[in-house]
């Protein structure tokens, strides 16, 4: 067996052991409070006053004006100045839930001025309050643009988490750097730790394009029933 293959196979365990106990938990939590974030920011920006629309406004422009490793830089290395000291992980998450927030609050913003006003008019024409036609009115039409900018974010994210050995958290790149440490094999650790990212991000793509498939079948059926 080549030398270069068997470093692989013996690698492989911790490389996978770091995906799952880091990189999946980092990837998931971030981009679910990410998200959370993002709706609230949106929703702030649109219907919210001019002062609140104006805060998110601001936090999204330094967001997505500022590169997301100098983010988590400020975060683990930054704080601790101030007083302030978070564990690799806790600064990660943060980190991260803010970088996706920004950007997810722009994608939830469009798809809500994507739906007619007129669906608006409608509910409340019907007697519904501002909440309930966006929840059961506005929200549904919007969730199907949503799903594929969405479902990229998500696939963006699981990469970017690599950033997070720049601040000590041992997700999967942060392993693989450790392995290298002492095997002095670059190359074929890091074409390792490539591949494993690539076959994630692959079954997520065809995931996505599952998912597409079956809103854009729920969309067909509105339309026709409409």
């Amino acid at each position: 067996m080549s030398p270069w293959l068997s470093l692989m196979i013996e690698s492989l365990p911790s490389l996978l052991w770091a995906c799952l106990l880091f990189t999946v938990p980092l990837t998931l939590l971030s981009f679910a409070l990410g998200l959370g974030l993002g709706f609230v920011a949106a929703i702030t920006r649109l219907f919210a006053p001019k002062p609140f629309a104006m805060v998110v406004r601001f936090y999204v422009w330094i967001i997505r004006g500022t590169p997301l490793l100098v983010q988590l830089f400020l975060i683990f290395y930054g704080l601790p100045s101030a007083g302030i000291v978070l564990d690799a992980f806790p600064a990660a998450l943060i980190g991260f839930t803010l970088n996706v927030g920004a950007y997810t609050s722009e994608i939830i913003r469009a798809v809500l001025l994507s739906v007619p006003k007129g669906q608006w008019e409608a509910a409340y024409s019907i007697g519904m309050t501002w909440a309930q036609a966006l929840r059961r009115t506005i929200l549904p039409q919007a969730t199907r643009i949503a799903v594929p900018p969405l479902s990229n974010t998500f696939i963006s994210l699981v990469k970017d988490t690599s950033l997070a050995a720049a601040i000590t958290v041992p997700e999967l790149f942060r392993a693989g750097q450790r392995i290298v440490a002492t095997s002095y094999e670059p190359l074929i650790l890091y074409v390792e730790v490539a591949l494993i990212y690539l076959v994630v991000s692959s079954v997520l793509s065809s995931l996505q394009a599952r998912v597409e498939k079956r809103f854009s079948r729920y969309g067909g059926y509105m339309e026709a029933a409409s």
